[in-house]
């Protein structure tokens, strides 16, 4: 969607408007709700508004401009080390124990990445140079894995206020981003077609998909569920077989094979609990 959107909408109001129209849905379906959990909304307001602040429009914004400078090449790879960083820090703040097969898993499936973004070119991969776009990168990596880690500090509320008080602060910390977008003369208002691709990121990477994402570290820790970070990639790739009509290449298909035997592995060698 991304590759689509360009010309058609900057990246700073589609990040606005999506957590806006996001904010709108879920608020919308969550009256009853949000109406149980305003005492513990009011009591953790500044976290709440953090994961959207934080998760959603840092790491975007972060992202969006680094990409100005630096290849999409990579961008793809840096963001493979998501896993690791949420690996390394969930370990030095909490101890949290990482096996070795874990880690060779982790290697596998960062191999898929690699091989997705470099379309398997070892040339492409030895020629890359790091600018300051690599930086803005490595601050995008770190606000993610950041917000990740952050999750199990969230309050005892239903997934929909969750959703809707982490939408609130994507979008309050979007809008300046688009002003500043405004003031250096690069904002560009959707047209028919921006719309319709502002309603897609608002519906599913916006809502659905950040709702699965929180009930699945919730469900299996942040270790576990960040290494599954490294498929974004390589579905992004899939799609764009799919809707842009690239073509299908056996490429694909080992990239997508490396990413998930990997994450199978990391599953399997997981610390197990002792007694």
């Amino acid at each position: 969607m991304g590759k689509l959107a360009v010309g058609h909408v900057s990246p700073m109001v589609l990040n606005f408007s999506r957590w806006s129209i996001a904010l709108i849905i879920i608020c919308s379906i969550s009256v009853p709700q949000l109406k149980k959990d305003w005492p513990e909304l009011k009591r953790h307001w500044l976290l709440l508004l953090g994961y959207g602040a934080i998760g959603y429009t840092a790491f975007n914004g972060f992202l969006y401009t680094a990409l100005k400078y630096t290849s999409a090449v990579n961008g793809a790879i840096e963001q493979g080390g998501i896993p690791v960083l949420i690996f390394i820090l969930n370990f030095l703040l909490f101890r949290i124990p990482v096996s070795a097969v874990q880690i060779l898993g982790f290697a596998i499936s960062f191999v898929g990445v690699a091989l997705t973004a470099t379309r398997g070119d070892l040339d492409v991969l030895l020629s890359l140079a790091l600018n300051f776009g690599d930086a803005l990168l490595l601050l995008a990596v770190a606000a993610y894995a950041i917000y990740t880690i952050a999750l199990r500090w969230k309050p005892a509320i239903h997934w929909k206020s969750l959703m809707a008080a982490s939408a609130l602060g994507g979008a309050m910390t979007g809008l300046p981003l688009v002003l500043w977008e405004e003031a250096n003369g690069t904002m560009i208002l959707p047209d028919l077609a921006g719309m319709g691709m502002i309603a897609y990121a608002a519906l599913f990477p916006s809502l659905i998909s950040q709702v699965f994402y929180v009930l699945g570290v919730e469900g299996i820790g942040a270790n576990r569920a960040g290494l599954f970070i490294n498929l974004v990639p390589v579905f992004g790739t899939l799609l764009s077989l799919a809707v842009i009509g690239e073509a299908l290449q056996p490429l694909h298909l080992i990239a997508l094979s490396l990413v998930l035997g990997g994450i199978a592995i990391a599953e399997w060698g997981k610390p197990r609990p002792t007694a």
